[in-house]
């Protein structure tokens, strides 16, 4: 029998969520063959599984939070007999036990894993009365040694333990139990499962909910969950969340606007669509948008620099990795695409049109986001027409493009109607300056008024 370790698919990270398993207990596997998707505070990443053999155990349930370094999986190699349930349980338990760091780290999928010892389990809630499911104390409880963590339910299949340890707090129940028993407020641990093995139920809980004696707050949780709804700060939303603190609260934000005639790059955009060399790649807008940014960044290289505060230095980068700011719906995705001065036009469409393919998909890898230099959030898709969007950490230069409408213009001393969208420009004050802010902006701009110029300054 062979155990899955959750890796360390990026550099220091200490744990991952699971969401979705892809192979349940008794299906056949091969080496590489995506057996899980997990979430980190970065993306969520497909794992590949290191054996061939049959799913002996899912030792975590989907929704669950693990730690690097905990078994997740374990699968028959054939190469020996299989122990008995209670003894692979037991070994269960005992990868619980908190053991000496070891000296050597071990290499993982993506670097070498988090410093031995570095990731802390948290502490789980005891059941209220310290008593177990089934009534029975601990066998240490007497002795007043009995640990408020609990032990996991042993050998999970389809969702549902086996026998756990006696000293544990152990609960059967399927995930899709445990997450109404959360979204209710119910403590499982309180239950009497009426199911198969003294399982929970859906109806166990929702008897919970109704009962007033045993439970006389769960009518006050059931009111409040109409009234709101609370959704765990995780993952990728946590980690956007901090860094934009992080971003707001370090560089000093400077933003300006700029207001533009789209009528001309509309124009080019429809004549491009019918050109073989885009025949294969969508051709849009943001694709120029893409294309005059990356001009005026070489025209004006302080826009894609960074501030190093450990060494009181500007570098000033001379690759430009482009930056899509993304919604999704695990939160905000800034993909960017390597090395984008380098492409051509067809090339740069359809770079973009993967990148936005694969956030939408929710297949974004931590590689696919990490080294950009300069970023551009098209807010219009959303119909908005500007804003003052904060730094994706790291970058100097963020570009807000707005909605491109019908607005009246003075053409040569006539009001006419023309194609106008708003462009938005946030930067670093401390590399920054406003004359090169503007200059940026400014360039940006007049290429987008006369797409032309792109050829002249490229």
């Amino acid at each position: 029998m062979k155990e899955f370790k959750l890796p360390d698919v990026g550099e220091g990270l200490t744990e991952a969520e699971i969401v979705r398993w892809h192979v349940k207990v008794g299906d056949p596997v091969k080496v590489n063959q995506t057996i899980v998707e997990i979430e980190t505070a970065k993306a969520v990443v497909e794992l590949p599984c290191p054996f061939e053999g049959v799913v002996a155990a899912l030792m975590v349930d989907e929704g669950e939070i693990v730690d690097v370094g905990r078994p997740i999986i374990s699968v028959d190699d054939g190469a020996g007999p299989e122990a008995p349930v209670a003894e692979r349980s037991a070994a269960l338990a005992d990868d619980m036990v908190p053991v000496p760091p070891a000296e050597v780290r071990q290499p993982v999928l993506v670097g070498y894993g988090v410093k031995p010892g570095a990731a802390k389990r948290r502490p789980r809630k005891p059941s209220p009365s310290g008593i177990s499911p089934t009534g029975t104390p601990p066998a240490d409880a007497a002795a007043g040694s009995w640990s408020s963590e609990a032990v996991p339910s042993g050998v999970r299949e389809g969702g549902a333990g086996t026998a756990a340890p006696p000293t544990s707090v152990a609960v059967l129940a399927k995930p899709p139990v445990r997450k109404l028993a959360r979204d209710l407020g119910i403590d499982l641990t309180t239950l009497t499962g009426t199911g198969p093995h003294g399982s929970i139920t859906r109806d166990d809980v929702q008897a919970a909910v109704g009962t007033t004696t045993a439970r006389p707050q769960a009518t006050t949780v059931t009111r409040e969950m109409q009234d709101e709804e609370r959704i765990p700060i995780r993952g990728v939303r946590k980690a956007t969340a901090q860094a934009m603190v992080a971003s707001a609260f370090t560089a000093p934000h400077v933003t300006e606007f700029l207001q533009v005639d789209m009528t001309e790059t509309m124009d080019a955009v429809r004549r491009l669509r019918d050109l073989p060399d885009f025949a294969e790649v969508k051709v849009s807008p943001l694709l120029l948008v893409a294309k005059a940014v990356l001009v005026a960044a070489r025209r004006h290289p302080m826009i894609n620099s960074v501030w190093d505060e450990a060494r009181q230095e500007i570098v000033v980068k001379h690759r430009v990795n482009l930056g899509i700011a993304a919604a999704t719906p695990r939160g905000l995705l800034v993909p960017n695409v390597k090395d984008a001065h380098l492409l051509s036009l067809p090339g740069l469409a359809g770079a973009l049109g993967a990148l936005a393919e694969t956030a939408r998909a929710g297949r974004t890898q931590p590689a696919d986001m990490a080294g950009g230099t300069i970023t551009i959030t098209n807010v219009g898709v959303f119909g908005v027409d500007a804003g003052t969007p904060i730094l994706n950490p790291g970058e100097s230069a963020i570009l807000a493009f707005g909605q491109v409408r019908d607005m009246p213009w003075v053409v040569d001393g006539q009001v006419v109607p023309r194609r106008v969208c708003t462009l938005a420009v946030s930067f670093d004050h401390r590399v920054v300056d406003g004359e090169i802010g503007s200059l940026f902006l400014r360039d940006v701009g007049a290429m987008l008024e006369d797409p032309l110029r792109m050829l002249a300054w490229a």
